[in-house]
């Protein structure tokens, strides 16, 4: 089974003769044990075309030292990244291999490099003994394993100062002022691997900075910045989703709907011939998510209920009754996500993103000026919003009133993707716009949680009353989902005139 951490660390240029400073004189370091050396031997994969290098991803297979294994390092700020570890073998782990897919797809991971590393160690520790740091010194040597530069070497030292778990991030800016005074600089390459794949590359003559995408400037630009924006996000949170971290499903399906939203808004600028067929494939995708979401939302929700309730008017085993229920659902629910990430639809559909992006279907309207086309789009979503959210409240109470808010709701969260997308462009009247589409959102969301929760609490109930228990507390419960409604239907008609003041849809328009 793969298991993982973070780990913490920040990478510095040496030579053979670089020596460590007296690093008892940082803060909180009461001595530097020194731990002798190791060799490690590792072979780094990436698909031929280095996918994997180009997210900042990094995969090896290590022998020597003390963690010998698989391990897949993601990125996650400028000195964290995670460390996915998968016990040694001599095929790619399927649990790491799954983690990979987004980024690869169907393409094989090979050997790209492999690295040897002569490793001396030393141990940064408190007064009590305890390990705050490991700073090594390594003597490296890169090879080259790919087809084209196959046995070109490159070699360096360099230092890496490595944070112990739970220690405080603040520990390396002290130490790095011991070693800046000592003359030892930050490493200009992120990773080892980085660093050797530019240093073993075929292509001869000086390495040139990657120049980053100019500003967008036209209409089209503007759009098709936003998607990328969102197709980076499906594929960087796909692992995640694999691993059930906390939010992830929940920020993959909004990222599904904010690139599906942008795709039927900005029609007039990408040619819906080629958008709505991804379109649907998108939908299917965040439906899909949507089932394991929802029931994150339901049983936060429940869960918050029963726990403000007084203990007298818990009757019945309601507690072991809501988690037999969610418990079951998230199996099933789980089991369902793995799936869909794992088939080829979803596969296809990645690859048609990025076909999107490098072959966008432009129309005439993508060379106008921003403040030109998209307000004129945003404000087209914002009128099919007032026409729902009009008829919605027409409507007495009941189940032709909750479905009408629903559909209010969709259209309020269209609006504000609308406007999030245009916002780079149009600024803080675009800002002020989403905000406010935001608000009515909110309030429409929480009235559709409540139907929800009605509809549950009610099958909750049935099933208590036929196992001979209480249904008490479950009919008090949907009373305070009804109250809950009814406060948000009372809500919205305030909410809304602040939303739909003709100075932000003016302003909008420049």
């Amino acid at each position: 089974m793969a298991d993982s951490k973070h780990e913490v660390e920040r990478k510095y240029e040496a030579t053979p003769e670089t020596r460590l400073p007296d690093l008892t004189r940082a803060a909180g370091v009461s001595s530097v044990v020194h731990r002798g050396l190791m060799e490690l031997d590792a072979v780094y994969y990436d698909t031929e075309d280095l996918r994997l290098a180009a997210h900042s991803l990094t995969l090896r297979r290590r022998t020597g030292g003390e963690d010998a294994g698989w391990h897949l390092k993601i990125p996650v700020s400028a000195d964290v990244r995670e460390e996915i570890r998968a016990p040694l073998s001599d095929a790619l782990p399927a649990e790491i291999g799954k983690l990979l897919r987004s980024r690869v797809r169907a393409a094989p991971v090979l050997p790209v490099v492999r690295i040897l590393s002569a490793r001396d160690v030393h141990h940064l520790l408190d007064d009590d003994g305890a390990l705050l740091a490991e700073v090594s010194i390594d003597e490296v040597l890169a090879e080259r394993l790919t087809e084209r530069g196959r046995g070109t070497t490159s070699a360096w030292t360099e230092m890496e100062v490595e944070l112990a778990d739970d220690q405080d991030p603040a520990l390396l800016d002290a130490v790095e002022r011991r070693l800046r005074k000592a003359g030892v600089r930050p490493s200009a390459a992120p990773s080892k691997l980085s660093r050797a794949l530019s240093e073993t590359s075929p292509e001869k003559g000086p390495s040139r900075k990657k120049e980053g995408k100019p500003a967008p400037r036209t209409a089209g630009e503007h759009v098709l910045a936003y998607a990328a924006r969102q197709v980076a996000a499906i594929v960087e949170l796909d692992p995640a989703v694999r691993r059930e971290l906390p939010d992830s499903v929940h920020r993959m399906r909004v990222a599904t709907r904010r690139l599906r939203s942008a795709l039927r808004t900005y029609r007039k600028i990408l040619d819906r011939t080629v958008t709505d067929p991804l379109r649907d494939e998108l939908k299917w995708l965040a439906a899909e998510l949507g089932i394991d979401r929802d029931r994150e939302v339901l049983e936060a929700r429940l869960d918050s209920r029963v726990a403000g309730l007084p203990v007298p008017l818990v009757l019945g085993p309601v507690r072991a009754r809501l988690e037999l229920a969610f418990t079951a659902r998230h199996a099933g629910s789980r089991r369902h996500v793995d799936s869909v990430l794992d088939s080829d639809r979803y596969l296809a559909l990645l690859d048609s993103l990025d076909a999107l992006l490098a072959d966008p279907p432009l129309l005439p309207a993508a060379v106008r000026e921003p403040g030109e086309a998209l307000p004129r789009a945003v404000l087209k979503d914002y009128d099919r919003l007032a026409a729902r959210v009009g008829y919605a409240r027409e409507l007495g109470p009941g189940p032709e009133r909750d479905v009408a808010m629903h559909e209010a709701r969709k259209a309020a969260k269209r609006v504000r993707y609308a406007a999030e997308a245009a916002r780079p462009a149009l600024g803080k009247p675009a800002k002020k716009f989403s905000k406010r589409m935001k608000s009515v959102q909110s309030v429409l969301g929480d009235h559709q949680d409540s139907v929800v929760a009605r509809d549950a609490l009610r099958t909750l109930a049935v099933q208590a009353h036929e196992a001979g228990e209480s249904a008490f507390t479950w009919g008090l419960l949907y009373g305070q989902e009804e109250t809950a409604a009814a406060a948000r239907e009372r809500e919205l008609p305030g909410v809304w005139d602040r939303a739909s003041r003709p100075g932000l849809r003016a302003a909008l328009k420049g």
